[in-house]
């Protein structure tokens, strides 16, 4: 399995939408996405019942369920792929400390703003909102380093088909009081060639690009790909450190040694 989501029906649903405009705040960022977000939710949610969930909500729901397994190895057996748990999971202290009366709440670093699960097929969603009106930088996609250790735990794990990431891009224009969809936009992550992934250090190591511009011409294996990232990243993060050690540390070494 590659999608649970049409993406394609879904763009065709969110055409010509709206959502009001906050009362505070500026028109970009947050502010503007969280109201796509939960739209393109609802949408998903009419399109897919029972398979649609905000990620702390299924593991509010799996918990839930499950109310004797209430060690942290209980608990993180309930995910069985490792991958998988690697990606939704809550940290140690959050995840022993869940009780049916101190659920999660929503994160903003979530890896997913939107998780459909089929069976033990998990697609992360990250939805991503854009006022065309407007020139933006690229945004923050994934961090490059969680990517990293997701691709090694893939390799480790021999775990390429238990779930993929997809990003949803919507492109805005304000009307009144109203934020408009005027166009949509869909990439999956394992499509993108990983040697043309940008990671901008100086953000936080994040991966960034607009979903629309999103290479996607990458045809080769799960595990080829996680592999081509690996070494796109070694190599990105050697240069980085020569860089730093050329710059901030030989300069001075004389006066030390």
């Amino acid at each position: 399995m590659s999608h649970i989501v049409d993406f394609e029906a879904l763009g065709k649903r969110l055409a010509g939408k709206s959502v009001p405009r906050a009362t505070s705040g500026t028109l970009s960022g947050h502010a503007a996405g969280e109201p796509f977000d939960k739209l393109t939710c609802a949408e998903l949610c009419a399109m897919l019942p029972g398979k649609i969930f905000r990620q702390y909500e299924y593991l509010n729901n799996l918990y839930t369920k499950h109310l004797n397994a209430k060690s942290l190895e209980a608990r993180n057996k309930l995910i069985q792929s490792p991958t998988v748990l690697f990606l939704l999971s809550r940290g140690k202290n959050a995840t022993e400390n869940w009780s049916p009366d101190a659920q999660f709440e929503e994160k903003q670093n979530d890896t997913a703003d939107i998780l459909a699960v089929d069976g033990d097929f998990f697609d992360l969603i990250d939805v991503k909102t854009k006022n065309i009106d407007k020139k933006a930088q690229p945004p923050n996609i994934i961090s490059a380093y969680k990517l990293a250790q997701l691709c090694a735990k893939m390799i480790d794990n021999g775990e390429y088909d238990t779930f993929t990431i997809d990003y949803f891009g919507i492109d805005w224009t304000l009307d009144g009081t109203n934020l408009v969809c005027r166009n949509t936009h869909h990439a999956n992550l394992f499509r993108a060639d990983p040697s043309e992934l940008y990671i901008n250090w100086a953000a936080a190591m994040q991966i960034q690009f607009h979903v629309e511009e999103c290479d996607q011409s990458f045809a080769g294996s799960r595990e080829l790909w996680a592999r081509s990232y690996l070494k796109h990243f070694t190599d990105k993060a050697s240069d980085r450190a020569q860089y730093t050690l050329d710059k901030y540390v030989t300069p001075f070494l004389k006066y030390i040694r």
